[in-house]
């Protein structure tokens, strides 16, 4: 399948178009400069060969809220690597030759501050990123200071819901929302084993009775088959993390096929 072009057809942006399919999506998060610094781009090459059909790059950084062991650790790795948001976006500056497949960035604001949001979300369009995931950017800090750089920009700012949140804020998040939103599995960090108990079913279902316009994405805790097709009964698609990472650690980029066969054949 040969790359897209970094201007998107339509002005629909490719998070959008892969959503509009019947395919349960197939999300893979990976910290950028783990296991080695410079394996971002085959990583991503490796993933897409393999029948992956979105990945979330992780920006590391020092002081996360809601990644677990094993992707602090993967952090920790990648920033004693030499990664930097400014290495990152130069790793990614013709990944659009090489990647078709929707690409986010997932991070905390605080780099994004640091390196100056308009620059940062101007370089995101230009390399082709299609959104971002950021935990800790408040709806209403997004929607009063944000929402028009987003939006000027071609990306779509992706809103987190947990088993916690209420129904209202459930209701404005999806009316922000373009693309998806990214179900958070439980109230646990991330890496946790929780994503396919009676609990989260009763959550899913919940949410799934909501009847929201944008598609749910169920995060935290999906790490093989089995959890895979639990979340996806009830959700358009599902993101695999630490699982992802704990296999990079002990079998690197060459495990990448295997690993997702297991989840999803091709």
């Amino acid at each position: 399948m040969p790359p897209q072009s970094l201007t998107q057809p339509n002005n629909m942006n490719r998070i959008e178009k892969l959503m509009k399919t019947e395919r349960k999506v197939l999300s893979i998060y990976f910290t950028a400069g783990y296991p080695q610094l410079d394996d971002t781009i085959e990583i991503l090459k490796e993933l897409e060969r393999s029948g992956v059909d979105m990945v979330e790059i992780g920006l590391p950084f020092s002081d996360p809220l809601a990644d677990g062991p094993t992707i602090q650790k993967s952090s920790e790795k990648a920033l004693a690597n030499g990664m930097s948001t400014e290495l990152l976006f130069s790793q990614l500056n013709e990944v659009r030759r090489h990647i078709s497949i929707p690409l986010l960035l997932m991070g905390y604001f605080n780099p994004i501050l640091q390196y100056g949001p308009e620059a940062f979300f101007s370089k995101c369009r230009d390399v082709g990123i299609d959104g971002l995931i950021i935990p800790d950017l408040p709806l209403s800090e997004y929607n009063r200071s944000y929402r028009h750089l987003f939006e000027q920009h071609g990306l779509l700012n992706i809103f987190l819901i947990t088993p916690q949140t209420s129904g209202a804020r459930i209701l404005e998040i999806d009316t922000a929302s373009n693309g998806f939103i990214y179900m958070v599995s439980s109230a646990s960090t991330t890496g946790s084993n929780t994503a396919a108990g009676p609990e989260q079913g009763a959550y899913f279902d919940r949410i799934s009775r909501m009847a929201l316009e944008n598609p749910q994405i169920v995060g935290f805790g999906i790490r093989d088959a089995e959890s895979f097709s639990h979340a996806t009964t009830y959700a358009s698609g599902a993101i695999i993390g630490s699982a992802f990472i704990e296999m990079l650690k002990e079998r690197g980029i060459p495990g990448i096929s295997q690993f997702i066969r297991s989840i999803r054949p091709l």
